[in-house]
């Protein structure tokens, strides 16, 4: 590789590894945020039903949400603090190579001026001027007059812009001093928050372990619950492709719906989205994960859940996660009632929810509200139960809705 190919890649180089270094930063700062945030609303969720009759299992689940969020914003503001670090030691390395190049340039510049004056009367340009052998050299004498006086507006010139460079420094310097100092104190507050949390969690796990066996019948009566309400959505889910099908004078089938060119391209779309997706309320909490996973409480109890529970505040509104038409709205047993939306092939669908604005038949737009989440009166919480489908299965919603975590 040649120099002037060297020369033309380094600052590239160079400007990536700034532009990288500065994304971090930012995503660090807005990670941290997200997470101040969600500690913020599991904080006022519990506070607003600490009062209610919630079981210790809900306690403990709620506490333990709690304490993982508040670890991961320990860890991201510590991952924040060693960057500012790293800077100011950048920075005070750069300041202190400007102090000594200014130092260079003004003793220079100061050389400069001083043989300068000497020779700066205007007698003594003429006579350098008249002195000249011939016209050529007149000329290449004012020439030289004329670069000298360049060069000594280009010395000035720089020392101003390393000036300012370094009082630009300095000020950058005070202030991610005090961004650190900010970090510090915050992760103090939150180190003793989570050491508080983490002793209210012990005396609840020490409750439950005493009493383990009758915790663990509550947990696997509320699964046997849980998948009758599934075994009652799949009944409705068949019960829509059954109508759309004949809708579509389609073959009898109950498991895939048969698309017509304008449920394909919805599909399509759908599927081109992944990922993507709105959350199906404003605002709320994943409390609850897709798919079979130890129980937070007991972990050698394995729980499923067919969807995603997400907690929020009271009156919220649940909203549609994508364009598509209203194919159910029924209420289900021991889970309120339910939307389901159909997307081509894809069927959203949204219960534990009231007030439903929609009705069977609707067309749908994103982000449309369809209804408000239930606040459950006995404990205070008002909880969505939210799935996915495609034909009749099961999908994780955590990989179709974007930051679903």
């Amino acid at each position: 590789m040649n120099l002037q190919i060297q020369l033309f890649i380094l600052p590239l180089l160079f400007l990536s590894i700034v532009t990288s270094a500065q994304k971090t930063q930012s995503q660090l700062e807005s990670e941290r945020k997200e997470l101040a945030s969600e500690i913020a609303s599991i904080a006022k969720l519990r506070k607003k039903s600490k009062n209610k009759q919630r079981s210790v299992l809900e306690k403990v689940t709620g506490l333990n949400r709690q304490i993982k969020a508040l670890d991961r914003l320990i860890k991201v503001t510590n991952q924040q603090a060693n960057y500012i670090s790293r800077k100011i030691s950048n920075n005070k390395q750069e300041v202190t190579q400007l102090n000594t190049e200014l130092g260079n340039l003004k003793k220079d510049y100061s050389e400069l001026i001083s043989k300068s004056y000497k020779s700066k009367s205007q007698q003594n340009r003429i006579l350098f001027l008249l002195s000249s052998e011939s016209f050529k050299q007149a000329y290449k004498r004012i020439q030289y007059m004329k670069q000298y006086a360049k060069y000594r507006k280009k010395q000035g010139e720089e020392i101003q812009e390393k000036k300012l460079r370094v009082e630009e420094l300095t000020k950058s310097l005070k202030k991610q001093k005090e961004t650190k100092k900010s970090l510090a104190e915050e992760n103090k507050k939150t180190q003793q928050q989570l050491k508080a949390d983490k002793k209210e969690q012990q005396a609840l796990v020490v409750k439950i372990q005493k009493n383990q066996k009758k915790y663990t019948k509550q947990i696997k009566e509320q699964q046997r619950k849980a998948r009758a309400i599934d075994k009652q959505i799949e009944k409705l889910i068949r019960e829509a492709i059954a109508r759309a099908n004949k809708k579509a004078g389609a073959k009898k089938n109950t498991k895939t719906f048969a698309l017509t060119a304008e449920a394909k391209i919805l599909a399509d779309n759908f599927t081109s989205n992944k990922g993507k997706l709105p959350w199906p309320v404003v605002k709320g909490n994943l409390i609850k994960r897709f798919g079979k996973q130890p129980h937070p409480v007991i972990p050698n109890i394995v729980i499923n859940n067919s969807g995603v529970d997400i907690e929020t505040d009271e009156n919220i509104i649940a909203r549609s996660i994508f364009n598509g038409e209203v194919s159910t709205v029924q209420a289900i047993r021991g889970a309120g009632k339910l939307v389901q939306i159909r997307h081509g092939n894809y069927i959203s669908t949204y219960y534990n929810i009231e007030n439903i604005s929609v009705k069977e038949g609707d067309k749908i737009t994103t982000k449309q509200a369809i209804g408000i989440v239930h606040k459950n009166n006995t404990t205070g919480r008002a909880i969505l139960k939210f799935s996915i489908f495609k034909d009749s299965h099961f999908l994780n919603p955590e990989k179709w809705i974007f930051k679903l975590k």
